[in-house]
């Protein structure tokens, strides 16, 4: 037992610790997630980030001492979202037909997102900065770090609200569909998969392509259009107002 300690606070005080937890932790999760026929509430990320706090916390340490392993999987988080763009190039020629749609839909829905958050959290009196922080809560993780650092937002707690908005989107997607009565065939899973890129970012993508490809593709494609509109728009409509 005292080997077991000496060796747990060993590991704990070394990057070796972040990147084995993260991936152990994940892995885990994902078996989870596989066994019980990928049920929307078993979502492995979400599972892994309430795992990882809950283990932090009960062994007390500090989140830099964890990031600076995990950092080397945050990094992969450009690189993944990249990797996206080979199912859209794959169905290059259906996506030059639609364009101008899926341009109007992606325009259309990162209004929305970014609008609605923000102005919620100016209605219920939140401070400046958590409020810019808030607008591109739809926008993958590094992005959002990103754009909330040009607005004068926090990129910590911009990536702490994107993560959030992607795991919501992934666990109610499929009843808000129902509710609505998207279809579940022809054009609808474009539908379905297209609004879950654009207001679930990566995470909403990962959960498409686990569906089909094609459904991955169309989230990607969702995906791609919010990096793309948010990083051009929202900094440039954050100067004039």
């Amino acid at each position: 037992m005292p080997k077991f300690v000496e060796l747990w606070v060993y590991l704990s005080a070394t990057p070796l610790f972040g990147l084995t937890a993260t991936l152990m932790v994940y892995v885990l999760a994902q078996v989870f997630y596989v066994r019980l026929g990928q049920a929307a509430w078993a979502n492995p990320v979400l599972w892994s980030v309430v795992t990882l706090a809950s283990l932090l916390t009960l062994t007390r340490v500090d989140y830099p001492s964890y990031f600076s392993g995990a950092q080397f999987i945050h990094f992969l988080l450009g690189p993944a979202v990249v990797a996206l763009a080979w199912p859209l190039w794959e169905r290059r020629l259906e996506l030059r037909k639609r364009w101008r749609a899926l341009l109007a839909a992606a325009l259309a829905g990162g209004v929305a997102a970014s609008a609605s958050a923000t102005l919620l959290g100016w209605a219920v009196g939140l401070p400046h900065e958590v409020i810019l922080s808030l607008a591109p809560k739809s926008v993958t993780a590094p992005v959002a770090m990103g754009i909330a650092d040009t607005i004068g937002g926090v990129p910590a707690l911009a990536a702490v609200f994107a993560v959030l908005t992607g795991t919501v989107g992934a666990l109610s997607g499929r009843a808000l569909f129902g509710l609505l009565r998207v279809p579940t065939s022809g054009a609808g899973w474009m539908v379905r998969d297209f609004a879950l890129g654009t207001a679930a970012h990566g995470i909403g993508a990962a959960r498409a392509l686990q569906v089909n490809a094609d459904a991955g593709a169309c989230a990607g494609l969702a995906l791609g259009l919010q990096v793309l509109l948010a990083t051009l728009l929202i900094p440039l409509i954050f100067r004039l107002i």
